[in-house]
């Protein structure tokens, strides 16, 4: 595991819902979370044993969390999720909306955008009458997605980066609504994160890609650090409507 980029009372008392944290980046943010002092929900698909192991390792180590299962894209599955977290915890500190797809197989052509944009619209829309003053939003997206209008990405992930960047689109259409109740909204991108299950398909669909990634970028973050990063993001003291880019991005930017 990479170092936690947060003192152990950093966010003491603070309520955190991690999307998709049985496994990856969303496990790693939401156990430095958890170690950092908040209350942690780990929320989940079809990875239930995934995250049963999460909360038994938050709680071994003297932290709290529940599990919360939820398919992001059933709306009815969502506010079920968010009662959850409003009988447990009370409300919501930090909402890192985290959960992506569209690569699977035998997934439905619309599956990408309803994951990717209609989903985070849908759980930040359930989440927000749980948060208040203070509160942070933290959407996790990649180059490939944040810049895709700029530059073009392999064929295969082009609808996941063109629904990501629709969902990072629609959540900044809805500022307004984060901002009358004092929430703060952060977007965190990172180039080709090693170790992740989207790059390992890539790279088995392009043999090398990860290597050919690290050749331009100079460095291309593992699970655990580009976690690191999203974490910080949540202490941070940053401009309204900010974007964290993690890593070089210059073979990204016309």
């Amino acid at each position: 595991m990479s170092e936690n980029p947060l003192a152990p009372t950093d966010l003491l008392g603070k309520r955190v819902l991690v999307t998709g944290s049985s496994r990856g980046i969303g496990a790693q943010v939401a156990q430095f979370c958890a170690a950092a002092g908040a209350r942690v929900a780990i929320n989940y698909r079809n990875k239930e044993a995934r995250a049963k192991k999460i909360v038994d390792g938050i709680a071994e180590a003297g932290g709290e969390a529940i599990m919360v299962g939820a398919d992001l894209t059933d709306p009815v599955s969502v506010m079920t999720m968010m009662n959850q977290i409003r009988d447990s915890f009370g409300g919501l500190d930090v909402l890192v909306l985290n959960a992506s797809g569209g690569m699977e197989a035998d997934v439905a052509e619309d599956y990408a955008m309803r994951l990717n944009r209609d989903a985070q619209v849908g759980a930040l829309t359930a989440a927000l009458p749980l948060m208040s003053t203070g509160g942070r939003v933290v959407f996790v997206t990649s180059h490939q997605a944040h810049f895709i209008r700029e530059t073009d990405t392999m064929p295969e992930y082009r609808p996941v980066a063109l629904s990501k960047r629709a969902g990072e689109d629609a959540l900044r259409a809805m500022a307004d609504e984060m901002a009358a109740r004092g929430v703060d909204f952060v977007v965190v991108s990172g180039d080709m994160i090693e170790g992740t299950v989207t790059a390992t398909l890539l790279n088995r669909i392009y043999p090398g890609a990860i290597d050919e990634r690290k050749e331009v970028a100079g460095k291309i973050y593992n699970v655990g650090e580009f976690a690191a990063e999203v974490t910080q993001a949540i202490v941070d003291d940053v401009p309204e409507d900010h974007t964290r880019l993690v890593g070089d991005v210059s073979s990204f930017q016309q």
